[in-house]
């Protein structure tokens, strides 16, 4: 298609102007049709920062939508809240969020699909369908998925905005007598693709409040609330004020102590604005079996 800039909307970043002029088109999807160089002014490619003058013709190509593989599976999820614009489900710990190299099947993503049909939004492409964050597959807890782009955009904006809270709760090693920020920003470990690391090349802002619940002999509970949401960060930030998470094998200890395997990180809040209503909606799920289990073992409290 041809779209032609009129003088009222001259100036406008390219990506913005894309989302405006058509139709079911989020902003992150013209980028992504930006980047796959289907977007030509005067027959070549565009950058999305690129900005719209008066009198410009740009051709746009929209591809075909192609039928997602993921197979909807019945697999049972633990709903706690649902409407016509989210969900949000009480992960359990081993579940991996979308389908991935190893993962094919058996992710929240599957059962997304089962449960909601085709209701859920596309503006993250066919392989994670309604995922607006991430957690990790050996975290457990509270993960929202939008089901339509509407409400997907308007999550995305309260991520970036930080009105969409996540507290978590964990079990860490060693004394956290004090609250305290972790301010450290974090990006992919230059030599391991699979580990983030802090302070390295390209690294992003990063921001974990933490505070203490109840201390243990060599062991304390902690409540985490993520300001910034980076891949893995709590993980990588307690580990780097020398606080790792039990369990966590990647960034903490290799064996664990005492018998206490697996990661003991819990998303028990979650707090966001509803993108019809504008009600503010805050949800707990409890701390789950294995990390009941963890706080048994560690003997009695002693603060």
């Amino acid at each position: 298609m041809a779209l032609k800039i009129e003088a009222e909307i001259s100036g406008l970043r390219l990506d913005a102007f894309l989302a405006y002029k058509i139709e079911n088109l989020s902003r992150n999807a013209a980028q992504k049709l930006i980047e796959n160089r289907l977007v030509l002014c005067d027959g070549s490619p565009v950058k999305k920062s690129d900005k719209t003058s008066e009198g410009k013709i740009y051709e746009v190509t929209i591809p075909q939508a192609q039928e997602t593989e993921i197979v909807p599976q019945d697999i049972p999820l633990d709903i706690v809240y649902e409407d016509d614009d989210v969900i949000v489900v009480n992960k359990s710990r081993g579940m991996v969020v979308h389908p991935a190299p190893g993962h094919s099947d058996g992710t929240l993503v599957n059962a997304l699909m089962f449960h909601c049909g085709d209701s859920l939004s596309g503006i993250n492409g066919a392989i994670r369908p309604g995922i607006v964050h991430r957690i990790d597959m050996d975290t457990s807890g509270l993960i929202i998925a939008a089901k339509n782009d509407f409400a997907h955009q308007a999550l995305a904006s309260q991520l970036k905005d930080h009105t969409l809270s996540r507290i978590y709760e964990a079990v860490v090693y060693g004394a956290v007598k004090e609250p305290g920020t972790v301010n450290a920003p974090i990006g992919r470990h230059p030599t391991d693709r699979k580990r983030q690391a802090v302070g390295v090349k390209n690294s992003r802002e990063a921001i974990t409040h933490y505070e203490p619940v109840a201390l243990y002999n060599g062991y304390t509970h902690i409540r985490c609330r993520l300001e910034t949401g980076r891949t893995h960060q709590i993980r990588v930030h307690m580990a780097h004020i020398g606080h790792p998470i039990v369990g966590d094998l990647v960034y903490g200890r290799k064996k664990p102590d005492k018998g206490l395997s697996g990661q003991c990180l819990h998303a028990k809040c979650l707090s966001f604005i509803h993108p019809t209503t504008g009600e503010k909606i805050t949800l707990e799920c409890d701390l789950p079996d294995y990390f009941k289990a963890v706080l048994s073992r560690l003997g009695p409290r002693i603060g």
